[in-house]
């Protein structure tokens, strides 16, 4: 199983659709129950007490002393077995998840609330009873429960059913709708790594090497683009990769960066070894944060930009910094997009986000770090 290995104790704010819907909890049944909306609630509670009153007592007047108790006996019925019904049934969802145990669930849902149905019954038949027509409990029999609490089963099926199915649906539509942001993304992703630009570039720092009778650099140059195509090749299908791998790839780009930037570009790694073939990522996320660093901030020779990359065993996060020394960018350069989908491919993964730290001198891509358990 897949999880991400940041603490549980450390949240962190959503700040992308796909990351609000992945934390949405699929336990959550009973946001469907209307229990939580009093002013309505207790407003049908009333219409229906008075429904209920002129039913079952068709010959009483209204404001006479037989309607007003038919009404106050009515009322605390529909009252009592709402509340019975409502808050306990989301209290429940926070304990016992439907979505493993869908069977087991439904039966304790369904034994919780005929068991407080019964006590509500109970003590509004007793109060009544005792208090207004005083009787003595030992003349209290099984028969007044019989009525009420197959009302209750029926009104109780019915909203565990609606809710159950209505949850359902929500959960094959979020699932959808993370397949579907997760094949964007790849597929942006494929497109951003297979860039024409990169590949231009590469073959015009490929070709200086050569002019400057370099073999020795040129060779090693060749070697380590094809490496580079070929990670991508390698990883194209996978979800996540090793951390080492990615870092062996990494170091493959930096160093096609570098022949063509010289100094100016210089990262510094803080990457323990003995975590790296244990945590993973998702393919090429680390490159992406790179591209992004060289693609929107200038470079010199005399003022080179420098990126740390560094790896917290702890809070099991890998950062990606670098200074900030903004470029005017050509139109239609910068989409915006590799950000986005980096964070709907984690969303896919992991509940924990993807976080931006961005100050006046410095900007940062904070990664969770996930590993196989």
């Amino acid at each position: 199983m897949l999880e991400s290995a940041l603490p549980t104790n450390h949240p962190a704010p959503a700040t992308e659709d796909a990351l609000q819907v992945r934390k949405t909890s699929l336990t959550n049944l009973g946001r469907h129950y209307p229990h939580r909306k009093w002013a309505f609630m207790l407003g049908l509670m009333l219409i229906l007490s008075v429904v209920m009153s002129f039913v079952f007592c068709r010959k009483c007047s209204v404001g006479s002393e037989d309607f007003l108790v038919t009404f106050g006996y009515n009322f605390f019925y529909t009252t009592g077995l709402w509340l019975a019904n409502g808050f306990p049934s989301e209290w429940l969802n926070r304990r016992v998840d439907w979505t493993i145990q869908p069977i087991k669930r439904f039966l304790i849902t369904l034994s919780m609330s005929l068991v407080l149905s019964l006590i509500v019954i109970f003590i509004v038949t007793t109060s009544f009873n005792v208090l207004y027509h005083h009787r003595p409990l030992s003349s209290i029999t099984w028969r007044p429960f019989v009525m009420p609490l197959l009302i209750t089963v029926v009104v109780s099926l019915f909203l565990h059913s609606r809710s159950f199915l209505l949850s359902w649906r929500d959960a094959t539509t979020q699932a959808e709708r993370l397949q579907k942001e997760n094949a964007l993304a790849q597929a942006d992703s494929l497109r951003r790594q297979l860039d024409p630009h990169f590949l231009f570039n590469s073959l015009n720092a490929l070709t200086s090497l050569v002019e400057e009778n370099d073999p020795a650099r040129a060779t090693r140059f060749i070697r380590q683009l094809s490496q580079v195509y070929r990670y991508v090749l390698d990883s194209q299908d996978q979800e996540v990769v090793p951390l080492a791998d990615e870092m062996r790839f990494v170091e493959a780009y930096l160093f096609l960066q570098r022949t063509r930037l010289g100094e100016g570009v210089q990262v510094e790694m803080r990457l323990p070894p003995a975590a790296l073939d244990t945590l993973f990522v998702p393919p090429l996320a680390v490159q992406l944060l790179l591209e992004n660093a060289l693609k929107h901030n200038a470079t010199s020779q005399r003022d080179p930009l420098r990126i740390r990359i560094e790896l917290d065993e702890t809070a099991r996060t890998l950062a990606v910094r670098n200074i900030r020394r903004p470029r005017r960018l050509p139109d239609g350069e910068s989409t915006g997009l590799g950000l986005k989908n980096l964070r709907a491919r984690y969303a896919f993964l992991t509940s924990q986000p993807v976080r931006v730290e961005e100050s006046d001198g410095e900007f940062g891509v904070v990664l969770p770090v996930l590993e196989l358990r």
